[in-house]
């Protein structure tokens, strides 16, 4: 296949790269233009590399998300370089906790998602010959704070703002099936690597003796490992049978007291101080129901589509990963 992958850069982008050119796949790397393109690419720009693997390769491109409603091709000089793909994958998004929520971030959330899809979707309208599958991110934010109830793809979404957000988002995916493109969304759970993404924030307390539950710690947490989530988005490329929403999380929650305690076993450390909740809500404002919010989501339509998670127990899940390299 050639899977074009908006996102690249970021933990589940490289892990997908690495997978797909792996097994002989092309994969173009869609880099935007200016610094953050310098910065995934090392620099460099337009480049094609061949891969160990003869019938692989990556192949980097340059594009402006804000000139797909302007004449001409979306992705000037390198159009030849997306024509013939066979699927995107769109993992672009700023990090929800790089900094606080002021009314400016909120707003950079809010375009790196929604804006950016909107012009995927805009520029993939005027390709000749381009993917006839798109897979994009969303996040079990878009549930909302759910207490104790069981959540599936069938749910209604919340209305805070990370609910909003993801609602917006996977709406400007949704435009492309009007295309005839089939449209994947996938919702997120926390994706735990050693060296990326929450987990290496979450282990910092507990490095230093201090690690614990958050607020009532019987908030509902929904996980999975890094490569689950590789094999289920290897899974909607490949099987043309799924669309629509995917919850992409292990088919067993935990409470966030149960999460803390196995992750202080996991690292051999204790997990008795606290984050009490008013504390969180102080220093972080809005931010801080990303922490306190109770998402008990299942993944009823991978399991319906029998996928085989190589991680369904947290122990288990732990002790693996933080014994990698």
């Amino acid at each position: 296949m050639k899977i074009v992958i908006a996102g690249s850069s970021g933990l589940v982008g490289s892990a997908l790269t690495d997978s797909l050119v792996r097994d002989g796949h092309t994969v173009v790397r869609l880099l935007r233009s200016g610094s953050g393109a310098r910065k995934e690419n090392g620099g460099k720009r337009n480049q094609t590399t061949a891969q160990p693997n003869s019938s692989a390769k990556i192949i980097d491109v340059t594009w402006n998300p804000n000139t797909c409603d302007l004449e001409g091709e979306p992705f000037g000089a390198d159009q030849e370089k997306i024509e013939g793909s066979d699927a995107l994958v769109n993992l672009a998004g700023a990090s929800i906790a790089g900094s606080s929520w002021s009314k400016e971030r909120k707003a950079a959330l809010r375009s790196s998602r929604v804006h950016i899809t909107r012009e995927l979707v805009c520029a993939i309208e005027k390709l000749e010959d381009g993917p006839k599958t798109i897979v994009n991110a969303s996040a079990i934010g878009y549930y909302g704070n759910r207490g104790d109830e069981v959540l599936t793809e069938e749910s209604k979404p919340g209305d805070d703002f990370l609910a909003k957000l993801a609602s917006e988002w996977e709406a400007e995916a949704v435009k492309a099936e009007a295309l005839g493109l089939r449209v994947v969304r996938l919702r997120f759970g926390i994706i735990l690597a050693k060296h990326g993404g929450a987990l290496p924030q979450m282990m910092r307390p507990f490095k230093f003796g201090v690690g614990g539950r958050i607020g009532s710690g019987q908030q509902w947490v929904s996980w999975i490992a890094l490569q689950d989530v590789v094999s289920v988005i290897r899974e909607a490329l490949q099987n043309r049978a799924i669309s629509g929403a995917l919850n992409v999380v292990s088919p067993q929650p935990v409470r966030n007291v149960d999460f803390t305690q196995a992750l202080g076993r996991a690292m051999h450390r204790p997990a008795i101080v606290p984050a009490p909740a008013f504390a969180l809500e102080l220093v972080l404002g809005e931010m801080s129901e990303m922490l306190l919010a109770s998402q008990r989501v299942m993944p009823s339509r991978l399991e319906q589509l029998g996928f085989r998670f190589s991680q369904r127990d947290l122990n288990a899940a732990l002790a693996s990963i933080l014994a990698e390299p």
